[in-house]
């Protein structure tokens, strides 16, 4: 798996998101993209997955054009989560995440015991499938969040591109799905991009970062490199700190109106 942006613009209106990025996500990799609100995280995220087109510049899938993809294929080797979502019609939960099954039915119209057996795993690693025959409507927030990973999951592509996968979901939940994500990058070799706001999360998960500034700027690099307090502080618009605690790395808001940090 390799996912790759030539020169890749992105506009809001009259506001420039993204210029000229140059970037690279591969197999085995865990990338977060970190910026303010309207920096263009959900933006970019969609063009990865072909959903909107670029204003400028190329995005590839293993060499090839998105727009060159016939979405059936492309189906299969990425699956995307929004942001947000709404649930019309009352679904079961197990249906729902059967559904992510439907790229692999090109001979066939209905599910197989490999779909039930996809479907099934991917609810017991998100902790839901005791509420297989609920109606998707009557789950919580967090419930319905950790579903539709389970959905993402069973779609069972090299490449997982989430939007904000930690959203609804309490601490424990957030820590669980992080790190279940972190270990099918590493068990698997999946490739996953993700957008989060939680910068200690992110780094304790993700091997690469990508840097949104807002005004077309873009950092990216191994987690380690790009996540420093200076960077991080000019890409939030606040002091960011770093401390070590416990051989951890945590990252804690600073003073309003403090000095931005020294990178270290």
């Amino acid at each position: 798996m390799e996912l790759e942006t030539r020169a890749l613009t992105l506009r809001a209106g009259h506001r420039l998101l993204v210029e000229s990025l140059a970037w690279r996500a591969q197999a085995g990799q865990c990338w977060c993209v970190i910026g303010r609100n309207g920096a263009g995280k959900s933006t970019l995220l969609r063009t990865l997955a072909g959903l909107r087109a670029p204003d400028a510049g190329s995005v590839l899938l293993n060499g090839r054009a998105l727009g060159d993809w016939p979405l059936p294929a492309l189906a299969r080797e990425r699956a995307f989560l929004a942001q947000s979502r709404g649930d019309a019609f009352a679904y079961r939960v197990i249906e729902t995440v059967l559904m992510a099954r439907h790229p692999f039915h090109t001979e066939r119209y209905w599910e197989g015991s490999d779909d039930h057996l996809a479907a099934e795993a991917a609810l017991r690693a998100l902790g839901v499938f005791d509420l297989a025959e609920r109606d998707v409507r009557t789950l919580s927030g967090g419930e319905r969040q950790r579903v539709a990973i389970a959905a993402l999951l069973a779609q069972d592509t090299p490449l997982l591109l989430l939007d904000e996968p930690a959203n609804a979901l309490d601490l424990a939940h957030q820590v669980g799905v992080m790190g279940l994500l972190a270990g099918l990058c590493g068990a698997q070799g999946k490739g996953v991009v993700m957008v989060g706001h939680d910068l200690n999360l992110a780094h304790g998960v993700a091997s690469h970062a990508l840097l949104l500034m807002g005004d077309g700027r873009w950092l990216a690099g191994p987690a380690d490199e790009v996540m420093r307090p200076a960077t991080l502080s000019a890409c939030l618009g606040h002091p960011i700190e770093r401390l070590a605690v416990g051989g951890r790395t945590l990252f804690v808001a600073g003073r309003a109106g403090a000095a931005a940090p020294p990178a270290n």
